[in-house]
């Protein structure tokens, strides 16, 4: 059963940094939702146990994550042979950007990717010492969509295509046919593609998550990251996976994540993570349900109250994207006079590499974001 807790006092950055105090954050993207019970229950086990050392993997994790993503999502092919763990995502893609560097051994790696962009694509890049090569998503109609021209002709620019599937900050959930589309691409202009799979578990009704390696199971030039983290609330367990299928490719990985001291994991994420695949099932199916009524109640809170603001079609992750140019004002200046005067924190569109929207975070309570959305509606009322 779905539960609702206050997370005010709990450390939690969400709430409690400097910025967010006094605030309704529908920013930073995590949940105000506790965990399952099978997940707490196998912590509680853990830690009556009374010793937190040094972990190894376990089979059953692989396990675990092998029989989930085959049973859910009908990827197959997961194996212990193949999967890297490590501990989250965004240190996962700093990893393989070392490893790619090294296969280069000249010049800069330069990375494609889709923008608006999630935020840390952009601090990897640079961080690892990477070309960022930027292809705009383009709106049309209500939805955001690829640009084909323009990603066959920066595929010629770039070594590795790093992909969102499904997409922040925009919600878009890839179709079959356009990660086949994309695929043949990279695969004619010799890109390595490494997919960001993190939100995977968030589709609205009409709409599938497919996975990148069920399209290129003939290939080996790519890799894929998951974690349970999104999905069922535990990121601060630190525990993510990587998929790679070229073997030299898996030793080159795990020795970027050896280097970078991100191969140890917490002994709490890996039980959370066998219970959060095994035994929570019914806890997501719950949690999309009323994740996707939280998106329904603001299209149409929007759509009634606030029709200069458009909320774009979405169609995955608990993030929706709204656009606010009819206000005139940058997302930044927005956010921050909304912060100050109502006390509600939104993320800015900049911070994406993109203009004129705020993300909001739709993974609280109903009552939570009503609130929120009755602030913003007085904020504009009175500030116009």
């Amino acid at each position: 059963m779905l539960e609702y807790v206050s997370r005010e006092g709990s450390d939690c950055y969400k709430w409690d940094s400097d910025e967010a105090r006094g605030c309704l954050p529908l920013w930073v993207a995590d949940m105000d939702f506790a965990a399952a019970r099978p997940i707490r229950e196998a912590m509680q086990r853990r830690l009556d146990h009374g010793v937190f050392g040094y972990s190894i993997v376990p089979q059953a994790n692989y396990d675990a994550v092998a029989s989930w993503f085959e049973r859910r999502h009908g990827w197959k092919g997961i194996r212990r042979d193949n999967l890297l763990y490590t501990t989250a995502v965004v240190p996962a893609i700093s990893a393989i950007f070392a490893a790619l560097q090294v296969r280069k051994s000249s010049d800069k790696l330069r990375v494609l990717t889709f923008t608006p962009a999630y935020n840390c694509f952009f601090s990897c890049i640079e961080n690892m010492g990477c070309e960022l090569v930027e292809s705009p998503l383009v709106l049309v109609g209500n939805r955001f969509e690829i640009n084909w021209a323009e990603v066959e002709s920066k595929a010629k620019e770039a070594d590795v295509f790093l992909l969102c599937n499904p997409h922040n900050p925009t919600g878009r959930v890839w179709s079959r046919d356009e990660l086949e589309r994309l695929a043949a691409i990279m695969r004619r202009e010799h890109l390595f593609v490494l997919s960001d799979e993190i939100h995977c578990e968030f589709a609205f009704p009409g709409h599938s998550y497919t996975p990148f390696a069920s399209i290129a199971i003939n290939d080996t030039d790519f890799c894929v990251c998951t974690s349970a983290s999104k999905a069922f609330n535990i990121a601060g367990l630190l525990c993510a996976n990587i998929f790679v299928p070229n073997k030299k490719l898996f030793r080159q990985i795990n020795h970027a994540l050896e280097i970078h001291e991100v191969n140890g994991l917490n002994p709490f994420g890996l039980v959370a993570q066998v219970a959060a695949y095994n035994e929570s099932e019914d806890w997501l199916d719950e949690l999309n349900e009323y994740i996707y009524g939280n998106f329904c109640y603001l299209r149409d809170f929007l759509r009634e109250q606030l029709p200069q603001l458009q909320l774009h079609e979405t169609e995955g992750t608990y993030l929706a994207w709204v656009n606010i140019a009819s206000l005139g004002v940058s997302a930044e200046t927005f956010c921050r006079n909304l912060a100050e005067k109502r006390h509600v924190l939104f993320n800015p569109s900049e911070m994406y590499g993109g203009e004129n929207y705020i993300r909001i975070n739709l993974a609280t309570s109903r009552k939570v974001l009503s609130e929120a959305l009755y602030r913003l509606q007085h904020y504009l009322q009175t500030s116009q």
